[in-house]
């Protein structure tokens, strides 16, 4: 597809960075976020607000502190806050932006419905907006970054066959344990792996339910039930994150059904890597946030330059029936056997992730 290019000059250079591990630590300030830039060379300011810390560890572990490193090398004044998981707070927050003189805001919408409004009032007080990982339907973005979330969807479900046959279920029963119902990256990824399972009629799907807001807790009972109406007889699960996944894994292991299931995953976190490795969880898909957050700046320095930024191609807003200019990378499944290149990719560190009863296999993986 043709890509649309800006000249960006020494922006382009300036974004290409290495930030070290971002490490397990979620002490980054949510409230006033970060502000800054290395020199202002760009005029006006981007707010970025991240949707919540209890869905993924990802948003603060690591999209903020790639994004800082981004905004930091570009130059570009910046404000990062969380809304907490609250709509109000995130439209608290988006206002508070404008008035301090954001010019281009970019949010992860906690529902479509709110995302929109948000951007309707930015639009009304000139300020350009920017879909970060998942979009607004119905909104009126100029621009959306993320991965190709029905592909992850697609690898998912590939995932969960591969694992199944390799562990010797030629027949068995499935659930699948959706993401949020609001979310419209939760519906890509259940459309996607419903491509790849629906055929597979060797793999009867006894069972699906969407987690409300992403809540790990919500989806242990929820696949307590799943398991309880099915008598245990449950041989594969499509858990669409690995904060789901481990959620269904805890509910495995008070059945004395731990690793004897294929649980799917998503995110390639610590902890999620750490019940691959386990043997509880069979997949994850893996996500460079590195790159959706240097693919961020790239556009907002565009936008704040008056520039077209460079996009992959568009996405269809079947609410607003408008295609939205959008830049889509690639996810990568994880198995046991590649684990280590999420580790050679900086995105973990061998040591938050070898830790205790994990060092043999990390070793027997070459993970140093």
């Amino acid at each position: 597809m043709a890509r649309r290019r800006t000249t960006m000059t020494a922006l382009a250079a300036a974004l290409v960075f290495s930030l070290a591990a971002c490490g397990s630590d979620s002490g980054s300030d949510t409230e006033s976020g970060g502000g800054g830039g290395g020199g202002g060379e760009s005029a006006g300011k981007v707010g970025v607000i991240l949707p919540d810390t209890e869905s993924s560890v990802r948003w603060e572990n690591f999209d903020r502190p790639y994004l800082e490193a981004a905004f930091e090398e570009a130059g570009v004044e910046y404000d990062i806050q969380n809304a907490e998981g609250d709509a109000q707070r995130q439209a608290t927050i988006a206002e508070q932006m404008i008035t301090e003189g954001a010019t281009v805001l970019a949010i992860v919408n906690l529902d479509s419905a709110s995302g929109a409004q948000i951007q309707e009032q930015a639009a009304q007080e000139g300020v350009s907006t920017i879909d970060y990982d998942r979009l607004t339907l119905g909104g009126s973005a100029e621009y959306y970054v993320s991965f190709d979330n029905t592909e992850v969807g697609r690898l998912q479900g590939a995932g969960l066959q591969q694992c199944l046959e390799a562990n010797g279920v030629t027949q068995g029963n499935i659930a699948f344990l959706n993401g949020s119902p609001d979310d419209n990256n939760a519906t890509l990824f259940s459309s996607g792996a419903h491509e790849v399972l629906d055929p597979l009629t060797q793999y009867p799907q006894v069972a699906e339910q969407a987690v409300p807001e992403w809540d790990n807790q919500e989806a242990a009972t929820i696949f307590e039930q799943m398991y309880t109406q099915n008598n245990g007889n449950i041989q594969g699960v499509l858990a669409a994150n690995d904060g789901l996944a481990n959620s269904v894994i805890q509910i495995l292991g008070r059945n004395n059904a731990a690793g004897a299931n294929n649980v799917t995953g998503q995110d390639a976190s610590v902890e999620g890597l750490q019940n691959i490795l386990a043997g509880d969880q069979c997949m994850t898909v893996y996500k460079s946030v590195r790159d959706e957050a240097n693919a961020l700046a790239e556009l907002a320095v565009a936008l704040l330059n008056g520039e077209e930024g460079e996009t992959t191609g568009t996405v269809t807003d079947t609410e607003a029936g408008r295609e939205v200019p959008s830049v889509l990378l690639t996810p990568v499944s994880i198995f046991r056997d590649n684990v280590k290149d999420v580790v050679d990719d900086e995105f973990v560190t061998a040591e938050e992730l070898c830790t205790g009863d994990f060092a043999a296999a990390c070793e027997e993986l070459g993970i140093s």
